[in-house]
C-alpha cells in the first residue's frame, strides 16, 4: 500500500507516481497480477527516502526548537534568581 499519489505532496518522487499511474491506465487488468509491480517498487523506494529526508528535516528543527527552550527557561531561571523576594 503507498499513500495517496498526489504530485504535489510528493515532487521528489513525480516521475515515479506518473510512471506507475500511466502503468495502471494502460495495464488495468494486468495490473491486478504484478504488471506494474517495478514501478511500484522504484515508488516505494522514493517515498522511502523521501520520508527519510523528511524526518532528518524535522529532526533538525525540533533539535534547534529544544535549544531555543532550554536557553528562555535559564534566562528565566537567571531573572527569578536575580529578583529580591
Amino acid at each position: 500500500m503507498h499513500p495517496p499519489l498526489h504530485i504535489h505532496k510528493h515532487p521528489h518522487c513525480k516521475k515515479l507516481i506518473e510512471a506507475l499511474n500511466d502503468c495502471h491506465r494502460d495495464h488495468s487488468i494486468a495490473k491486478f497480477w504484478g504488471h506494474c509491480n517495478d514501478q511500484k517498487l522504484a515508488l516505494d523506494a522514493c517515498f522511502r527516502q523521501e520520508k527519510r529526508i523528511k524526518s532528518a528535516i524535522n529532526r533538525e528543527k525540533a533539535k534547534a526548537f529544544q535549544a531555543k527552550l532550554q536557553r528562555s527557561l535559564q534566562e528565566d531561571h537567571r531573572q527569578q534568581a536575580s529578583e529580591p523576594s
